[in-house]
């Protein structure tokens, strides 16, 4: 009997261990199988997961809270935070440092601060990771506030304050960081701390300052890895020590694309173009590869100084290598063509593009708009609207000075009222100018003073210019001292006012205005700009002043130009002398009209190139009405076309004819 009960008593003990094996089992299945999904980045899968688990492990909370935080999965993060709470786990340090950087790396900071808040213990991760986390957010009071009242703080403290005032364009607060007693007291700085108090001494353009982290991290033996480098070649070009750039520039030892290309791009926008160029043919010969920012530097700085030659040589270069046509550098193309005068170019460029943007829209549109072919340029704006492609503010610019050089008066009044009523942009102030240039070029000053006077905001000094130069060809004196007036008031040592007032005066015959108005040039130091006219020839600039002597070819010049006046006399040509006298801002007028700049470029080129070479000539200024008229007879005569771009745009004198069709 006792061994019958006591064998009977164990057979019903024995089945309460193998359950508990069982559940075990199941349990470490789970979280084996939770791993595996993380691994395989499956997170949502691996949460159902973890909600079959009675009671989690750390390591299970741990792998699912960073998964969260690599995806950037918020709310996948929440739940898993909440589940936590839920099976009454309490997270050590580690664990909740991970939840402050899930939470801070998708963004929400009012969930990071409160599991901060409620951390019993916190350590200079909890507080970095917080810290780093306002600052990526331009939240610089709340990560400020917290780095005051930290307990101690390191390098990555202080690189993630400082980076944060230099990201939202706070370079000053970064400065006076670094300045701050304790910062200086600190035994090593790191190369990411230095880039940062660098970028915010590039920032203020502070060169005193630079220099001063230069020599300080030089004394301190950090070492100058590409960051480094990179930071101060920035730091220097920024400040304006070009040279210094060039000497960091030139220690590099992997001088990457970046690098090379900052520095190019640093030379253009010093205004060095010619050892930008020069710089850029040495990059063609050390192997590394241009990339579209490259490119698109260097044509842009082609189509600023219409180098199109060298923007040729780009344009080949890039065609050998196989460049996108989606890339913005096939956009840089075409601006640069356009800007050159080239539009057949840029216009070959635009119809390779399988998907052309608005900026290739807008430069071909104010290719054509410029080179006196409007009605291109507004069939091009029409093919833009069917293409579904939005128009900016910068495209109706060009669409408008299309009309203005055009004298396409009620189109361009209807294009103008369209960009509010049809296409929704609001009006800028270029798109007033234009619009005031192209009824003042008509004399439709009634029409012009209505629109100024409901301007949405103050006009500026495009606009009345544009008035001022209306009221110059149609001899309206009231309007033009208005014009002056204001245009004094903003600009008060441009000489174009005072000589554009000066002729509008002559022609009324007020010669005591024409003196008050010397007068105050000369009481105000204000100095006429002299005009000056530019050709490239055999990959050579040659420029010109008025009545230039000093070319070593200028004997050849004058000559040639004595017997062409003479042949464009036999055509009917009659020297317009009387805008020498008015037209004073276009050329300086103590010369004869014979030896304008830009006639003695013409004739330069003529003579140095073989007969039938198309010429083109830059001009600083405005081309004045006799030279336009003489360049049309030396078109007909030397059988030549001839394009003259001067302040305003382009003129193509080709059989006798003008581009611009004598509007402009």
């Amino acid at each position: 009997m006792i061994s019958s009960s006591f064998s009977s008593q164990t057979q019903t003990q024995t089945p309460a261990p193998r359950r508990k094996s069982i559940k075990l089992n199941t349990t470490d299945n789970l979280i084996t199988q939770l791993h595996n999904l993380c691994n395989q980045k499956r997170l949502k899968e691996a949460i159902q997961i973890l909600n079959q688990i009675e009671r989690p492990p750390a390591s299970v909370y741990s792998t699912l809270i960073q998964l969260c935080c690599q995806n950037r999965a918020l709310n996948e993060g929440k739940t898993v935070h909440k589940r936590m709470r839920y099976s009454g786990f309490l997270p050590g340090i580690v664990i909740s440092n991970r939840l402050l950087d899930m939470y801070a790396k998708c963004g929400s900071l009012s969930d990071a601060q409160k599991v901060f808040d409620e951390m019993s213990e916190k350590d200079l991760c909890s507080w970095n990771t917080l810290i780093s986390g306002y600052t990526k957010l331009g939240m610089l009071k709340e990560a400020k506030k917290l780095f005051d009242e930290m307990p101690e703080r390191d390098n990555f403290s202080w690189t993630a304050m400082i980076s944060g005032y230099v990201r939202f364009d706070k370079p000053k607060e970064a400065l006076e960081l670094y300045r701050m007693q304790e910062m200086s007291l600190l035994s090593k700085l790191n190369k990411f701390t230095v880039s940062s108090v660098l970028a915010a001494s590039a920032a203020m353009g502070c060169l005193i300052i630079g220099k001063e982290i230069h020599g300080r991290i030089t004394r301190a033996g950090l070492d100058f890895d590409d960051v480094v480098w990179s930071a101060l070649m920035d730091m220097y070009g920024k400040c304006g020590s070009i040279d210094e750039a060039r000497s960091v520039f030139d220690k590099l030892v992997d001088r990457d694309i970046v690098a090379w290309t900052a520095m190019i791009d640093r030379y253009f926008k010093d205004c060095r173009r010619e050892e930008g160029f020069e710089l850029f043919r040495q990059l063609m010969k050390s192997g590394i590869w241009p990339n579209e920012f490259t490119f698109a530097g260097v044509l842009n700085a082609c189509a600023a100084a219409a180098a199109e030659e060298i923007g040729k040589q780009v344009h080949g270069y890039m065609t050998r290598v196989y460049f996108n046509p989606l890339s913005f550098a096939a956009s840089a193309l075409v601006h640069m063509y356009s800007k050159c005068g080239n539009v057949e170019n840029a216009k070959r460029v635009f119809n390779g593009m399988p998907q052309p943007d608005l900026v290739s829209w807008t430069s071909l549109i104010t290719g054509y708009a410029q080179n006196g072919q409007p009605d291109e340029a507004l069939e091009y704006f029409e093919l833009l609207l069917k293409s579904n492609t939005k128009p900016d503010h910068i495209t109706f610019v060009g669409v408008l000075s299309a009309c203005t050089h055009a004298g396409l008066i009620d189109k361009g009044l209807e294009y103008f009222h369209s960009i509010k009523d049809i296409h929704g942009l609001t009006h800028t102030a270029d798109h007033y100018a234009c619009i005031i240039d192209l009824l003042a070029r008509s004399g439709r000053f009634l029409e012009a003073e209505n629109i100024i006077s409901k301007m949405p905001m103050k006009p500026d000094k495009f606009l009345w210019a544009s008035l001022l130069g209306g009221c110059r060809i149609h001899g309206n004196l009231e309007l033009a001292e208005k014009a002056a007036k204001a245009l004094f008031e903003i600009e008060p040592e441009n000489p174009a006012t005072y000589v554009t007032m000066a002729n509008i005066y002559a022609s009324a015959g007020r010669w005591d205005e024409v003196a008050k108005i010397r007068r105050s040039m000369d009481d105000k130091g204000v100095v006429k700009k002299p005009g000056l006219s530019w050709i490239e020839v055999k990959r050579e600039i040659h420029v010109f002043l008025v009545g230039d002597t000093s070319h070593p070819k200028s004997k050849e010049i004058h000559e040639f130009l004595g017997k062409l006046s003479k042949r464009m006399r036999e055509e009917g040509y009659v020297p317009d002398t009387n805008f020498v006298l008015h037209d004073v801002e276009e050329e300086q007028k103590e010369q004869n009209i014979s030896y304008h700049s830009e006639k003695l470029a013409v004739a330069f080129g003529i003579i140095s190139t073989p007969p039938g070479t198309p010429l083109k000539v830059f001009k600083n200024l405005r081309t004045c009405v006799d030279c336009h008229n003489a360049i049309k007879y030396i078109s007909k005569i030397v059988n030549r076309k001839i394009t003259v771009r001067d302040s305003s745009r382009f003129h193509c004198f080709e059989y006798g004819n003008c581009s611009c069709r004598d509007y402009w």
